[in-house]
């Protein structure tokens, strides 16, 4: 990921948030068929190794899983992002010399992949995953209340993914490059617009 230092995010805790606080990342690899990509839930656990490992699960007949990879996959977590206009700069009352851009959170996570249907590895990965989208809610299910039966049948139409990072970059483009009157006006500018997500990264501008 091109990553300029000012946006240059190295902080562990604070990639680690930026990956949780992502819902759906997309999981890509490289094969003799050319580029797959499929976008899952995934779930960090921060226990295994430097940069720990992600689990997730795809579907059977996903022909993702049934490729060999060349070389690492990659997981790609997007956070907040949203338009910026130029309108916004409170340089552009200056002289003029602004454009367009976008910010946004991003973190790429690569590292070897290793897919299995293991029951008792495939029941620990929906288990952690349903419990962690769960929690807090009102009234939370668990992969319990289901029938044994009927979870065993599910396990058998999934296949396991575990893939322990090697390599992690994170990104944080929120007009950090620009003067503090630009930042100020952009902030105000995502804080007071329409779209959910404009709003969320208005939080974000330094």
């Amino acid at each position: 990921m091109y990553t300029p230092p000012a946006f240059a995010v190295d902080d562990l805790s604070d990639i680690r948030r930026m990956i949780a606080a992502c819902r759906l990342a997309n999981f890509v690899t490289a094969t003799a068929d050319g580029p797959l990509a499929t976008p899952l839930p995934m779930f960090l656990d921060e226990s295994e190794g430097d940069y720990g490992v992600l689990y997730a699960h795809l579907a059977r007949p996903n022909p993702q899983w049934k490729v060999q990879p060349i070389g690492p996959g990659l997981a790609i977590f997007m956070g907040p992002d949203a338009y910026v206009t130029p309108s916004w700069y409170a340089s552009k009352a200056e002289h003029g010399k602004v454009v367009p851009t976008w910010n946004y959170e991003s973190v790429h996570a690569s590292g070897p992949v290793e897919f299995f249907d293991d029951g008792d590895r495939l029941l620990d990965i929906v288990t952690r995953l349903t419990r962690l989208h769960e929690t807090g809610r009102k009234s939370p299910w668990a992969v319990s209340d289901a029938p044994e039966s009927y979870i065993a049948g599910q396990l058998r139409g999934i296949v396991g993914l575990r893939m322990p990072i090697e390599k992690l970059e994170g990104k944080r483009k929120m007009s950090q490059n620009r003067s503090e009157a630009d930042r100020n006006s952009v902030r105000e500018g995502l804080a007071s617009s329409g779209e959910a997500m404009d709003r969320v990264a208005a939080t974000l501008v330094p």
